[in-house]
């Protein structure tokens, strides 16, 4: 009866070291998916936020433009 408690043990400890082991690696894997998906979100952040900068430098210079139609219009009439 103590070889076969002992080899049921084994095999308990075999099946633990087995799950732990892919519970392990699945961790591994997902982390690095996540980070790969936090990366290419970065990404699409700073393209978004360089449209930002763009249109908001472009409203300053349609505003300067509409002063100076204003201005022109103001000399003219």
């Amino acid at each position: 009866m103590t070889a076969v408690l002992s080899e049921e043990i084994i095999v308990a400890l075999i099946g633990l070291g087995g799950s732990g082991l892919g519970s392990l690696m699945g961790i591994l894997v997902s982390s690095k998916l996540t980070q790969y998906r936090l990366d290419k979100l970065e990404a699409k952040v700073d393209k978004h936020n360089q449209v930002i900068e763009r249109t908001y430098k472009l409203e300053g210079e349609v505003t300067e433009l509409q002063h100076d139609v204003r201005d022109l219009k103001q000399q003219k009439g």
